[in-house]
């Protein structure tokens, strides 16, 4: 689905609701501006909705853009404002919900009519927000890297690999939009934004005051619950990852490597003097590259769209403790296999001073009677003493080894008597954390190593459980969902 095939079934929900609003309800104020309210608001629903079944989603996405105001604000004279993002980050997710559940609620306010006023004036305000966030993910094409962005003079020419945050999020990961499309969207929503606040008594309103007031109240703590589910308590139930249910991530992966590596070069040359671009095919580089000199012209590779796009699926990349690449062992494991994704291992870091010892040994030398040796080295302990050490100390979280020992594990050893292979992956983990882990809890499984952002990507719970089969997503789990195995086994394992 695209960004303009969104817009025609809205648009058409809108013609509908507007007919009804003028023939059912008899508001018939201002036809245009009652189609803008019906418009935005069913705009709004379904942008929301999308991104409410996967509110953490959502929340990786605005740590992302926080992460980069803060970096970018704390170079300019607006420094004193780039304290206030890492902790937008450490709350990212209630952000998140707080701005999904606006969004949805405010959709349905201006379809009702509800405290119109108020309705246009936070319109308003989540539409410049949303502008503001989508121009600035546009604008830093133009930004080189090591060039702050409101060093506007040494703005360059547009690169859509400077771009700091590559998607919007606008949709979740229903649909992709390219910045410079969402923030044209944007742009185009400030209009009606705009036209609510100066035609506010213009804006028609359904229902009585108090039938609204409830709608209004009880849409806030349904979506606010519905939000809350897809991550506190249960996975999203509609997954519009890349590795969702019934994909093979296997056979997917080595489709988009074939078709990145297939896509064509194009060489792009930009004179120095004008700033005119040229594009060039391989065919044509070939050809022409001696009438491009470099002393005149700068010289950039840009690779084409691959037919299959690229997803975090060619990014999936697993080691184990060693460094060693074990990506192709796993996606080639023959028949059923259960993987635990753990994106962070829950746990705090300190010291400890440990007591180790040090032993003093004595050479000496014996006589021997065998011919061809006079003598034989013997080695005694003189003494044992000991001295202190300080060490990295890992105390891992109760409640997170409750979820290994109490479910986790249990379901593992479930499901290794059965002759599933049985492994986790963790995120953001080195060795050492990770052999302390595997003590603490006492497991029968190796526990490898991955980008704990393509471990968020793949499960929306952690740890969360993923069953595969040769390959392919069979079914997934939040933990606190995991039914017994022997249920699993008589629904899924044949």
């Amino acid at each position: 689905m695209t960004l303009t095939t969104i817009v025609i079934w809205v648009a058409a929900v809108s013609v509908l609701l507007t007919g009804i609003t003028s023939q059912v309800f008899k508001q018939n104020k201002s036809l245009w501006v009652s189609y803008l309210q019906n418009f935005c608001g069913a705009f709004f629903i379904f942008s929301g909705w999308v991104k409410a079944a996967d509110p953490l989603g959502t929340s990786y996405k605005l740590v992302d853009y926080f992460t980069e105001f803060e970096s970018t604000f704390s170079e300019t004279w607006m420094s004193f404002i780039a304290p206030i993002f890492p902790f937008f980050s450490e709350y990212s997710v209630a952000v998140s919900l707080f701005v999904i559940v606006l969004e949805i609620v405010l959709g349905i306010m201006l379809i009702m009519g509800a405290k119109n006023r108020l309705a246009a004036w936070l319109f308003f305000g989540i539409v410049v927000f949303f502008t503001f966030l989508t121009g600035f993910t546009a604008l830093t094409g133009y930004v080189p890297e090591g060039v702050n962005f409101f060093t506007f003079g040494d703005w360059g020419v547009f690169d859509k690999n400077n771009m700091k945050v590559q998607d919007c999020g606008c949709f979740g990961d229903f649909i992709k939009l390219e910045p410079f499309t969402s923030f044209k969207k944007d742009l185009a929503l400030l209009v009606p934004a705009f036209i609510f606040l100066f035609k506010t008594k213009e804006m028609h309103s359904i229902f009585n005051q108090k039938t609204r007031d409830i709608i209004t109240v009880a849409s806030i703590a349904l979506f606010t619950l519905y939000g809350v589910s897809n991550f506190v308590w249960d996975i999203p139930g509609n997954d519009f990852r890349p590795f969702a249910v019934d994909v093979n991530i296997r056979d997917q992966k080595v489709l988009e490597e074939e078709s990145m590596m297939n896509a064509p070069t194009n060489y792009v040359y930009t004179n120095n003097e004008t700033g005119e671009i040229t594009s060039l095919s391989e065919a044509e580089y070939i050809k022409q590259y001696k009438n491009f000199p470099k002393d005149k012209f700068e010289m950039k590779q840009v690779t084409d769209e691959p037919e299959i796009p690229h997803s975090k699926i060619s990014e999936f990349s697993v080691e184990d403790t060693n460094g060693n690449d074990v990506t192709e062992e796993l996606l080639n494991e023959k028949g059923y296999s259960l993987m635990y994704v753990c994106y962070k291992l829950g746990y705090t870091q300190g010291e400890k001073t440990i007591a180790v010892a040090d032993t003093t040994w004595l050479v000496d030398t014996t006589g021997m009677a065998a011919a061809g040796a006079d003598f034989q080295m013997e080695k005694k302990v003189d003494q044992i003493t000991s001295h202190e050490e300080t060490v990295t100390d890992y105390v891992f979280k109760s409640d997170y080894k409750n979820r290994f020992e109490g479910l986790v594990n249990p379901f593992a050893e479930a499901a290794q008597k059965a002759g599933v292979k049985v492994y986790a992956i963790a995120g953001g983990a080195g060795e050492s954390v990770i052999s302390d882990f595997r003590e603490e809890i006492k497991s029968t499984y190796p526990i490898y190593m991955a980008d704990d952002i393509l471990l968020k990507t793949i499960v929306r719970s952690n740890p969360g459980i993923v069953l595969l089969k040769d390959g392919k997503v069979v079914q997934k789990w939040h933990y606190k969902q995991l039914p017994n195995f022997d249920e699993v086994k008589a629904e899924f394992i044949k």
